[in-house]
This record gives C-alpha cells, sequence and structure tokens, in this order.
C-alpha cells in the first residue's frame, strides 16, 4: 500500500515577490538548465504555453532522486503569485505542489511551498525534492540580486 508523505518549505528573500515568481515558477525551465544544472538538466514544453494545462518534461540532474519528471500546471494566477501543479515521476504516484509568494514589508517576499505526493518511494524521494526546492528558490534569489534588471 502507497503511503502518503507531505512538507511545506516557507522561504524569506529580498527579492519583490512578482519578480521571484517570475523567474522560480514561470521562467523555471529556461533557468534551471543554466543555473543549477544538477537539478535539471533539460526542459522543454510538452502541450500549452505555460498556463493552465501546459505540461513540460524535465530531464532531471544527479542532485535529484527521479531521472526524469513531467510537470502539468492545474492552477495560475500570475497578479497574486500562485501556482499549483502535478508531478509525475519515477516511484511516485502523485505528487501536487502549491507555490505561493507573498510579499513583505521591506520589498522582498516569502515563499511557502507546499508539497504532498503519494508513492511506495514518495517519502525519500519527496524529502530530496524539498532540499532540491529550497535550493531552487535561493539560487534564483541570488541570480535576481546580482541581476536587478532580470525579471522587472
Amino acid at each position: 500500500m502507497a503511503s502518503t508523505n507531505s512538507w511545506t518549505l516557507e522561504l524569506e528573500s529580498q527579492v519583490s515577490a512578482p519578480r521571484k515568481f517570475r523567474a522560480t515558477v514561470m521562467d523555471w525551465h529556461n533557468l534551471a538548465p543554466k543555473l543549477a544544472p544538477h537539478i535539471v538538466d533539460s526542459a522543454h514544453h510538452v502541450e500549452g504555453d505555460g498556463g493552465v494545462g501546459s505540461v513540460r518534461h524535465y530531464k532531471c540532474g544527479s542532485a535529484v532522486p527521479f531521472n526524469s519528471m513531467k510537470k502539468k500546471v492545474e492552477f495560475l494566477d500570475v497578479d497574486k503569485c500562485e501556482c499549483k501543479y502535478t508531478i509525475e515521476c519515477d516511484g511516485v504516484e502523485t505528487s501536487t505542489w502549491n507555490i505561493k509568494m507573498k510579499p513583505t514589508a521591506n520589498g522582498g517576499s516569502v515563499a511557502t511551498v507546499e508539497c504532498t505526493s503519494k508513492g511506495m518511494e514518495a517519502k525519500d524521494m519527496m524529502l530530496k525534492a524539498k532540499d532540491s526546492a529550497a535550493e531552487i528558490f535561493k539560487t534564483v534569489e541570488a541570480y535576481l540580486i546580482a541581476n536587478p534588471d532580470a525579471y522587472n
């Protein structure tokens, strides 16, 4: 019988919510192979234009516990910096990710990432995915700070 596992990650950032959302959520398929090839080796659209119903295929790098994954956008509100997507990958029946980025009083943001996964190998794999998610957000923050005109 497959178990269900979940985790929540909350990350503060110096970068505004809209910039962080555009880079981390909307354009990660382009940024990842450049900024974090050990997490994402390559990515391409399978279906859609990036909005609800769109599917992207990712070939994962050595830091991720699976070889590839498909990510489908289930909900997207760019103005509110919120999205929900499902992931299909090796050893996990289903994985649902909710991401919300909220502005902070100092001009930065707080990102909340919630992940619920079901599958026999999900617990170990998703804990590694949590570490990768934290690294992704920190890597994007460093990139945006170093490139203040990017994603404005």
